[in-house]
């Protein structure tokens, strides 16, 4: 594989980066070219939303190329077209091989929940002092524990059992709150999704984890449940204060998560007219708020 390295303005961002695509790119990555310098910009922007801009003032694309002749037609191509202007080709170069799910392994390491709750990858071993595991690799659906919202979210469950109980897992993503819930003895739980692919991945790895669950899109949901868990973002939170509370039996509990600090009021505004939320936990500027019915 090969490696083309271009120097763009945050204006050519976008539109080098989609004809660099159209050359059959296999990835693009953009980074601030400025990076760990005193000319470095932050930008930022909350998980799975759109970042607030697309590129730095001064932004690195990194193109990769299947061979070298794919990368030299990119190079000869692109300075030709009108959108490249300001922009600059800083080199061309060769990748070396590498095993690169063996890398992408290597990143992944056992999540720790509590002290004897472990999230742990299919390739590790489980540490000898956990007594709840929950298996689960990387995919493409949100949610593989090494997120504060979701850690918050499981020590929840793992402090407050939901034995006999049934629960709503509602934004399932990768379904890690779900198989959380069901490891700690829920009597029956559904998790639903917008995301068909979100479904798949958790219907999978609950059959991973040997646990029994209902999962779909969202109208799957019906009826009351014990413990009601949404795990997204602010903004669509605050959207379904009024589907989510309907669903939180007599008794039961509300735990939101994917809110950050700075967010706390907003949320306790939205849901006034149902209930009282309380921050129950923060973790790295990320809160979990909790009701009881």
């Amino acid at each position: 594989m090969h490696e083309l390295r271009l120097l763009c303005p945050e204006d050519s961002v976008e539109a080098v980066g989609e004809a660099l695509e159209a050359l059959d790119a296999l990835s693009v990555s953009v980074e601030d070219a400025d990076a760990r310098t005193p000319a470095e910009q932050a930008l930022f922007g909350e998980p799975g939303m759109p970042p607030p801009r697309e590129g730095w003032q001064r932004s690195l694309l990194v193109a990769l190329f299947a061979g070298q002749a794919q990368a030299a037609e990119a190079a000869r191509l692109l300075p030709a077209q009108d959108f490249f202007g300001g922009c600059e080709l800083l080199g061309m170069a060769e990748v070396p091989e590498q095993d690169w799910v063996r890398l992408t392994q290597s990143q992944f390491e056992p999540v720790q929940v509590t002290p004897t709750f472990w999230i742990v990858p299919t390739w590790h071993e489980p540490p000898a002092q956990a007594r709840e595991v929950i298996r689960l690799d990387p995919g493409l659906a949100f949610g593989t524990g090494t997120h504060p919202t979701t850690r918050m979210c499981l020590r929840w469950i793992a402090g407050h059992p939901p034995r006999d109980r049934r629960v709503l897992d509602y934004g399932c993503g990768s379904g890690i709150l779900a198989i959380g819930a069901a490891k700690f003895g829920a009597a029956g739980v559904d998790a639903v999704d917008i995301d068909e692919a979100a479904v798949r991945a958790t219907q999978a790895n609950a059959a991973a984890n040997d646990v029994v669950l209902a999962a779909g899109l969202p109208d799957r949901a019906s009826g009351s449940y014990d413990l009601v868990l949404a795990n997204i973002l602010a903004t669509p939170l605050k959207m379904l204060a009024p589907l989510l509370w309907a669903h939180v039996a007599p008794g039961g509990a509300l735990v939101l998560a994917g809110i950050l600090a700075r967010q706390a009021d907003e949320l306790k505004a939205a849901y006034a007219p149902y209930c009282r939320l309380e921050v129950s936990d923060e973790e790295d500027g990320w809160i979990l708020m909790t009701a009881r019915c």
